[in-house]
């Protein structure tokens, strides 16, 4: 199965040797699921020729804000409602959660909260599931074809599902621990308040569900939920 990953974003220079760009940390989490995988770096304005393109898409995440003046961002939304009328299956992480919201009707702010990084816990579909995040942006107002399926104090929309087209959530589980340290590093000083970093990498020992996360996102692209 052939999936499309749309590039928001990439992941900081320092870290692009060692771990790679954000498609590389998606075809690492989803191996082992069949799944072949072409880049389009829409960030950089570099677009598929539409829906029918590949079977199924990941839009990822990015630095910027879905609701910020960006030349990729209105033509990356109608391609989201392309894609969603063509039937291909969609995933989206954190940006690709926000942008893909906003796209089908949704609205995304900066928590008043601040800043979500490192180690959280979410109750995903009734379990308390551990994911890596990085974030400030959220979606405040859910589309109305969109289900909450996650949800923590720091995110009531964690994740949502439209219908068995879209599954969305807000954290990484794309991130491993080495992604948290090198953006608490590299991205983190002087815009996350330092006690927030420390404890991120404090956690960052702890385990994640990962690999839990992954099976359910292989199993929404091939529709075998």
């Amino acid at each position: 199965m052939k999936i499309g990953i749309l590039q928001t974003g990439h992941a900081p220079d320092e870290v692009q040797g060692p771990i790679g760009d954000y498609d590389a940390m998606f075809a690492r989490l989803l191996g082992g699921h069949g799944f072949a995988f072409e880049t389009f770096n829409v960030v950089d304005m570099e677009f598929p020729s539409g829906p029918e393109a590949c079977e199924g898409w990941i839009v990822t995440g990015s630095k910027h804000g879905a609701y910020e003046d960006h030349p990729f961002i209105p033509p990356l939304e109608e391609l989201i409602r392309d894609i969603h009328g063509a039937d291909r299956p969609m995933l989206g992480i954190c940006f690709g959660h926000q942008i893909i919201a906003q796209a089908m009707g949704g609205k995304v702010e900066k928590w008043d909260g601040g800043w979500v990084v490192g180690r959280q816990s979410y109750d995903y579909k009734g379990q308390a599931l551990a994911i890596n995040a990085w974030h400030q942006d959220q979606v405040v107002d859910v589309p109305p074809t969109a289900s909450v399926i996650a949800s923590a104090d720091t995110c009531q929309n964690a994740a949502l599902v439209y219908g068995d087209r879209i599954w969305t959530i807000q954290p990484h589980p794309e991130f491993g621990a080495e992604m948290v340290d090198a953006l608490a590093t590299y991205r983190g000083p002087g815009v996350v308040p330092d006690g927030q970093l420390d404890a991120a990498r404090a956690a960052l020992p702890e385990p994640t569900h990962q690999s839990t996360i992954a099976a359910d996102m292989a199993a929404f692209l091939k529709r075998e939920t």
